[in-house]
């Protein structure tokens, strides 16, 4: 068995681990890229959002490295996620690939997890549930500790002195991730970079522009599809804070559990006034968030939302009246494969510039 799963940010370090821990051969596919999307593209629904496409584009370039066994995850509700799994096999199918794929739903109580449990055990060759859990556990781990390496590398760019030092540590630890296996050396891989990272000289004293992103979490976590909005705006001085990560969003899955906390009930409580149900995606989250970063005196807010995204459209509906009653600004950028850099990045620098200037006036 040789197993992939699609990009989306750091999650492949978690499952790269734990699969490789199992005994099974990993295939990462490419980071995301023109080619990818072009790929996903060319066989996929023409209206459909763009993560489906760039999946679609992942696994397509997976299977011509040698992957026979595909490894998704699942959603619920109104957003089309819930529905990826059946049409990437449709389509693979037509295009005369027999693979195997397993679906994984969100993890949000004990029969779920024991399903994926399950589903791990029929990859693993019949390991012991001991071992499952036990893996299980040091796969979350794993995701918990690459994000609290991203958040430092958000808050030293704006402040470095030598500027390009976190993209260039950045970049190294990307090549190296690839030769390390298991949990274990990949652990201790982000170990040594988040050392490194907090080495770098910054400037304590520099007053930085806080800007929080919120949306549709594959357009927020995964870097080719935002055209690198972090790097970006952290090259441009600005702290970025991620309202949905892979790690928050894993925590909200799993906070049934006693040793687990998440921020879903604060988050849930601050959008109720607007919107007080699940309606698929990550709408309501992205409501809650929005408030809170109004109520935490960020300077403002990007929404990123994939073009057709309905969950993030009535989002999109809805902040215009939180922007007005919590007088934070708040810019939308709607992604899909005809997005331009350049529009995008003018599109970034006058926000930007925008709140520089608002901020001297208040």
């Amino acid at each position: 068995m040789k197993i992939t799963f699609p990009h989306m940010g750091n999650l492949y370090v978690g499952l790269k681990g734990v699969f490789e821990d199992l005994g099974v051969e990993v295939i990462c596919p490419p980071k995301c890229s023109k080619t990818t999307l072009e790929i996903g593209a060319r066989y996929s629904p023409e209206q459909i959002c763009i993560p489906f496409k760039i999946t679609l584009g992942n696994y397509l370039e997976s299977i011509k490295l040698g992957a026979d066994t595909l490894f998704m995850w699942g959603g619920c509700d109104a957003c089309r996620i819930g529905f990826y799994n059946t049409l990437h096999k449709l389509i693979l199918k037509d295009l005369g690939y027999d693979i195997e794929l397993i679906c994984v739903k969100q993890l949000n109580s004990p029969e779920r997890i024991k399903t994926f449990l399950e589903q791990l055990k029929s990859v693993s060759g019949n390991a012991s549930y001991f071992k499952l859990i036990s893996l299980f556990k040091k796969g979350v781990e794993l995701i918990y500790k690459i994000e609290a390496l991203d958040e430092l590398a958000l808050k030293v760019r704006p402040r470095e002195i030598k500027k390009g030092s976190v993209d260039s540590l950045y970049d190294r630890f990307e090549k190296e991730i690839y030769k390390v296996k298991g949990c274990a050396e990949t652990s201790e891989l982000i170990e040594k970079y988040i050392k490194e990272l907090k080495s770098i000289p910054i400037d304590k004293n520099k007053a930085c522009l806080k800007i929080g992103i919120v949306g549709e979490i594959y357009t927020v976590v995964e870097p080719f599809i935002n055209l690198n909005i972090v790097k970006k705006l952290g090259n441009m001085g600005v702290e970025v804070d991620m309202a949905v990560t892979t790690g928050r969003f894993l925590k909200e899955q799993i906070d049934f559990l006693p040793f687990v906390k998440s921020k879903k009930k604060e988050i849930h409580k601050a959008a109720a006034p607007y919107i007080n149900l699940e309606i698929g995606g990550h709408a309501r989250h992205t409501v809650g968030e929005t408030i809170l970063y109004g109520e935490s005196n960020y300077n403002g807010v990007i929404h990123l939302l994939p073009f057709t995204c309905m969950p993030e459209i009535v989002a999109q509906s809805i902040l215009p009246t939180v922007e007005k009653n919590l007088n934070i600004p708040i810019l939308k950028l709607v992604l899909d494969e005809m997005t331009g850099e350049a529009g995008y990045l003018t599109r970034l620098e006058a926000f930007v510039d925008l709140l520089n200037r608002r901020k001297e006036i208040i």
